[in-house]
Formats: C-alpha cells, structure tokens, sequence
C-alpha cells in the first residue's frame, strides 16, 4: 500500500513538473554562407530551451545531404561525441562537409528510435536542416521523400527575426491535417569546441508554457510562426509518421525542421 500511494505521488508531481520538449538537433553556426567552405555538423538529441537533459543518441539509420538533386551518403563520416547540457552529458555525434558548390544543401537525418521510459514509448525525430551557399536558392522548398517531413514554405536562412516562417506538414508526401507542432528556441548557444551548451540562456522563459509552444497545422498541414528573436528555431510535429509501432511499443515518429532568423 505505502508503495503504490507513493508511487501515485510521485506519478502526479512528475505530471505538473514543467515539460520541455524532445528535439533533434542538427546544427551548425551558420545556415547562409557567402563562401561556403567547410562546415561542421553536430547531431545531439535533447531540449534546446532549457540546455535541459540529453539523450543517449544511437547510431542513426540515415544521413545524407542532397544539393541539385545529387544526393550524398553522410552516415559513415559520423563520429560519436558526448554532449554536455546544464543537466547531465550524452551521447551525440559530429563530421565536417565541404560546401563545393552554390546553392542548398538539405541535410537529412532519420536518427534510431529512442526510447523514453518516463513514456513507455519510441520516438524517432526524422530531422532537416538546410544551408545555403551564395544566396543561390536550389531546393529549399523540395520534398525529401522521408516519411515524416516538414517541408518549408519560407526559405530557413533567409528570415529576419519577427518575420513569419510556413511550413507543411507531410506523411509520406501527403499533408497531414490539423497535425501539433511543438516550437523551442535554442536558448543556450552551442560551444563546439566543448561539445556543449554555454550556461547563460539567451532569454528567460515568463512561464513555464513558453518554454515549447505548441501551434496546430491547418486542414492543408500548413502551419505559421512568426519568429520573435534572432537565432535557432525548432519545429517539431509530432507523431505524423507512418509507423506506429517499434519493438512492440508505442512509436512517435515525428517531423522536424531547423530555422535561423537574423537579427534586423
């Protein structure tokens, strides 16, 4: 008796903690270059808000980048790092790609399913993030064919902050209604050199509902944000993807994309 009363309190204090949102990042400093060059990648699962707990990332199923409709194998460049957050450290992973030519370069990532025990659930953030080199726009806006896909509306390098970024919100190719998008800042700049968060957040969050904002799509799968501050914005939609199930649980595959709004 005393350890089901405790294990119902410890139920109902964990279901009015604050919740920030799971989110794959994949990232580097700049999404639009003049030069191109090389650029460093960093692939860490984790909460962006609050540099909060990262998770044990396993090796991913694909990664690939595709510019003018070459696409490129990234998978066997990927090198295992640990990530510190404010919280605890993870497992995440790291390359390097040479930026060859004009255009974009729409790197996608279909991480392994991860499994959240607090859930009893699977999830797997199929993720896109796009750089451009030159300003010479390529396929920013094309469907990458993964199944669960936000395909942007609005270039992701080229917004001022305040401005309105669209996107929608696909599974397997076709929009999916009225579908949640949950949406984090990237408070705490990424240290590469570290493989970390800095400590000191950008911004401090009023309540704790804005820490993830949640929007809906509209019946298209079309959504809008509109960005209030310059720097790193995530898009998450939640559960659109075709699979349901993984290792006979519950699987929440979801979409994410990565937007950088410039200061004006």
């Amino acid at each position: 008796m005393k350890k089901a009363a405790l294990l119902s309190i410890c139920a109902l204090f964990a279901a009015v903690l604050p919740a920030s949102a799971h989110f794959q990042m994949l990232y580097t400093p700049e999404m639009i270059l003049d030069k191109g060059g090389e650029i460093p990648l960093k692939l860490v699962f984790t909460h962006p808000f609050e540099a909060g707990h990262t998770m044990d990332m396993e090796t991913p199923q694909e990664f690939f980048v595709v510019n003018k409709q070459k696409k490129t194998d990234l998978l066997k460049t990927l090198k295992p790092i640990t990530w510190t957050s404010l919280e605890n450290k993870g497992r995440g992973f790291e390359t390097s790609f040479k930026l060859r030519g004009m255009g974009d370069y729409v790197f996608c990532l279909v991480p392994a399913p991860y499994f959240e025990k607090s859930e009893d659930i699977y999830i797997q953030q199929i993720t896109k993030m796009i750089v451009n080199n030159g300003s010479l726009p390529t396929e920013w806006d094309a469907d990458m064919g993964l199944k669960a896909e936000i395909v942007p509306l609005d270039k992701p390098y080229a917004i001022w902050a305040g401005g309105m970024f669209r996107g929608v919100v696909k599974s397997e190719g076709k929009p999916v209604p009225f579908a949640e998008v949950e949406v984090e800042y990237m408070n705490h700049r990424p240290d590469l050199k570290k493989n970390a968060f800095e400590r000191k957040g950008a911004v401090s969050a009023p309540h704790d509902a804005f820490v993830t904002l949640t929007i809906k799509a509209d019946a298209n799968g079309t959504f809008a944000f509109a960005m209030p501050k310059e720097g790193w914005w995530g898009f998450a939609a939640l559960g659109v993807g075709p699979d349901t199930e993984f290792k006979g649980k519950e699987l929440s595959q979801d979409a994410v994309i990565w937007v950088q709004a410039a200061k004006m």
